[in-house]
């Protein structure tokens, strides 16, 4: 029966870091992509692109908080677990503030937008 348990111990682990390792692989992808597309957007002149990138950043970073926690499924000792609280809260902080930028862009976009005058076209 201790076999059983050690060989299901050990594919558990398996499993958990394949799985974190393939969150922290779409977390860099996405912030990748975001990256590329945000320098073309600069490049265009385009006014959302803070918006755009701030919203790349955040969801890269759920994916990245995402791997974290499933890494605690695998730790053995009270300092490792120290050292993955304080990446889970640094992360966890880094996701608030970047939200509350996205809000606050957001309602600056939709200033500006009132804020234009419509101008009637030809009647």
């Amino acid at each position: 029966m201790e076999d059983i348990y050690q060989g299901a111990a050990i594919v558990l682990r398996y499993i958990v870091e394949f799985s974190t390792l393939l969150l922290e692989l779409f977390g860099i992808c996405i912030l990748v992509y975001t990256a590329v597309k945000s320098f073309i957007f600069w490049l265009k002149k385009d006014d959302s692109i803070r918006l755009q990138l701030a919203q790349g950043i955040a969801l890269a970073l759920e994916f990245k908080l995402g791997g974290e926690v499933l890494r605690t499924v695998v730790v053995r000792e009270w300092a490792e677990l120290g050292i993955l609280g304080a990446i889970i809260a640094l992360r966890a902080a880094l996701t608030f503030l970047i939200h509350w930028e996205i809000k606050n862009e957001e309602s600056r976009v939709q200033a500006e937008m009132n804020s234009t005058p419509n101008v009637p076209g030809p009647q």
